[in-house]
């Protein structure tokens, strides 16, 4: 939205050399925002503005230039003034529903645009951007409603297909997602982006198919071998297929380029594990803890310490996650292990039914109840 037109400048050129030199400006400034000389720019804008200071385009220009470094806050004056003087002026509108989006001001953001919809009902630009706003804010309805008026309007519409990925993703909806996205796929075959390539591994990852994943982050891998989301995506498929030799073949190439990642770190630590490696798992968890505290790095430093017999250790350590943690059914159902195997029953029945009395359903531990009242 950037090439504001002049048309009704140049027939006046002719009547006065000042308004000559106001359109020969204007123009100078939108060439020099268009090179990214932001401070030549806005230079011409100023100049304009010490000659016209209601002047439409050098408001705009100057908020335009300040939405170009970062500067919403600013822009977003620019573009009020501009629409004090000139209410409903499509450029400010837009650029300031632009500002309030960057500024996740997104209900805000919603009101401009819908006012800019008031003079243009059919820009598809507009209204991907209103879809993704009510996106933002949890609407899924409106979102959907008009993510769908714009396939009408443009049929498979990119920006509308992704954006409905997305919304459904973000309501749990995967599988409805994964046909958005596959439909991008399907039309950009392998010119697709990366960014649809890992959405739809982690749909997979999400619907607990991580052998459907795998394809997906490989290819996202091909284009991009350093891409975090898809050597995690990886990673996690291996890791819920039970591959975990496979997996921390990509848990440490993200720590060879992130080494103080202290969530990597962990799950690397949990792949050791699994495969009894308790001395490299305790190192891994080991190295997440001098970072920062972590409670899964605790947790796993206590299933090393019940797998090898030192009950009361863990038991110890548990016991202190629970009170910093009240609500991580993962720690009741360690620590409920490590009092069955000291024999003490009734105390691992007492400490699932701790977890119980939060008044929070876990399928987790209500197995782990049925199991131990049987045994």
């Amino acid at each position: 939205m950037s090439d504001h037109p002049n048309q009704d400048q140049s027939h006046r050129e002719a009547q006065s050399p000042e308004l000559a030199e106001i359109a020969e400006l204007s123009k100078k400034g939108y060439q020099y925002l268009k090179e990214n000389r932001v401070e030549e720019a806005e230079e011409c804008f100023a100049r304009i503005l010490e000659r016209d200071r209601e002047n439409n385009y050098a408001l705009v220009g100057l908020g335009d230039a300040a939405r170009k470094r970062g500067a919403f806050r600013d822009a977003v004056d620019h573009y009020k003034k501009c629409l004090v003087y000139h209410p409903g002026n499509n450029y400010a509108l837009f650029g300031l529903a632009d500002c309030y989006k960057a500024l996740n001001q997104y209900q805000k953001a919603i009101e401009i645009w819908e006012q800019y919809l008031l003079h243009d009902n059919k820009n598809i630009t507009v209204l991907t951007r209103v879809a993704d706003a009510y996106r933002k804010v949890r609407d899924f309805r409106k979102s959907k409603a008009i993510y769908l008026r714009v396939l009408e309007m443009e049929a498979d519409n990119p920006y509308a297909l992704i954006g409905l990925g997305h919304l459904h993703y973000d309501f749990k909806e995967y599988k409805d997602a994964l046909g958005y996205w596959q439909r991008m796929v399907e039309l950009q075959g392998d010119e697709v982006d990366i960014r649809v390539l890992t959405s739809i591994g982690n749909c997979y990852r999400k619907l607990k198919q991580f052998e459907l994943g795998v394809p997906y982050f490989e290819k996202a891998l091909a284009k991009e071998p350093d891409n975090f989301y898809a050597l995690f995506g990886l990673a996690d498929c291996y890791r819920g297929t039970g591959h975990q030799h496979r997996s921390l073949d990509y848990w440490n190439l993200i720590l060879a380029k992130d080494p103080r990642n202290k969530v990597i770190l962990t799950r690397a630590g949990d792949a050791y594990r699994s495969m009894e490696d308790y001395e490299k798992a305790a190192d891994y968890y080991e190295r997440a803890l001098n970072i920062e505290f972590d409670v899964y790095a605790v947790l796993g430093l206590a299933v090393i310490a019940r797998m090898q017999g030192k009950h009361q250790d863990a038991i110890v350590s548990l016991k202190k996650l629970i009170q910093n943690d009240a609500k991580n059914y993962r720690l009741y159902l360690e620590l409920a292990l490590c009092y069955q195997a000291t024999g003490e029953k009734s105390r691992a029945l007492e400490t699932l039914a701790d977890f119980q009395r939060l008044g929070i359903r876990n399928i987790y531990i209500q197995d782990a109840v049925a199991k131990m009242q049987r045994l």
